[in-house]
């Protein structure tokens, strides 16, 4: 059994979608700290040919503060919903917006409390869109095991899952190590996404984009197909 970890983003680049598609078992890491400017509360989309950075509006945090102890800012979050909509737009003449804004807009439409929130629905929204079965857990809920270092404790969620193959983002091959996986039975390795170009409008290609910017300009059975431009090391 394939499993994966990873922090909760709010509608993430193609390469998450790649890892949930590449595992039995994705586990939401929403017990661990909150990373400011980091992808948790923001992304980018495509605006006059040019990326433009969206951010859902937080109480004040810190990054002491857990994911899932990491509020949205409730006042604030009704403007930026209105203004993000219309930022939206910009998409209009895309192929598959008349079908993918009301996707998002109604995903947005729901009250949330914890970035956390937001963002898994937000995930687990898309994946369900495109047919995906892979199956979710918390971390929280699923666990127990905060107290063990960072490695250690992955190691810990894989013996609990009955894994025998973790995958773990490219940026994971400086903190662990395949022989310390395989010590326990496990296997270890990073995905790496190859190339993904497709059309966007008649600027030049602006890539790892938010799934949004994906979905706008594809297909699902198009989407699926760059789901699998991927290579494992």
């Amino acid at each position: 059994m394939t499993i994966a970890v990873m922090q909760p983003y709010i509608f993430p680049y193609i390469g998450y979608f790649q890892m949930i598609k590449a595992v039995d078992t994705f586990v939401f890491y929403d017990d661990v700290n909150f990373i400011k400017k980091g992808w948790i509360n923001r992304n980018r989309i495509l605006v006059n040919g040019n990326d433009y950075t969206f951010t859902v509006p937080m109480q004040k945090v810190s990054q002491n503060n857990l994911i899932l102890e990491s509020f949205i800012h409730s006042e604030l979050y009704p403007e930026w919903k209105t203004k993000f909509l219309q930022t939206l737009s910009s998409y209009k003449k895309a192929p598959f917006y008349n079908e993918i804004q009301p996707f998002i807009q109604n995903l947005l439409d729901t009250e949330y409390n914890s970035i956390s929130e937001l963002a898994i629905r937000s995930i687990l929204e898309i994946s369900k869109y495109l047919g995906l079965t892979t199956k979710f857990k918390k971390s929280s809920e699923s666990y127990q095991n905060r107290g063990m270092e960072r490695q250690e404790r992955l190691i810990d969620i894989c013996k609990k899952e009955n894994a025998t193959h973790y995958i773990n983002a490219l940026g994971g091959q400086e903190l662990y190590q395949k022989e310390d996986f395989q010590k326990e039975g496990i296997g270890l390795n990073f995905i790496k996404s190859k190339p993904i170009v497709y059309k966007q409008f008649k600027n030049e290609f602006v890539p790892w984009l938010s799934i949004i910017d994906v979905l706008m300009f594809n297909s699902k059975e198009e989407t699926l197909k760059l789901l699998d431009k991927y290579e494992l090391i």
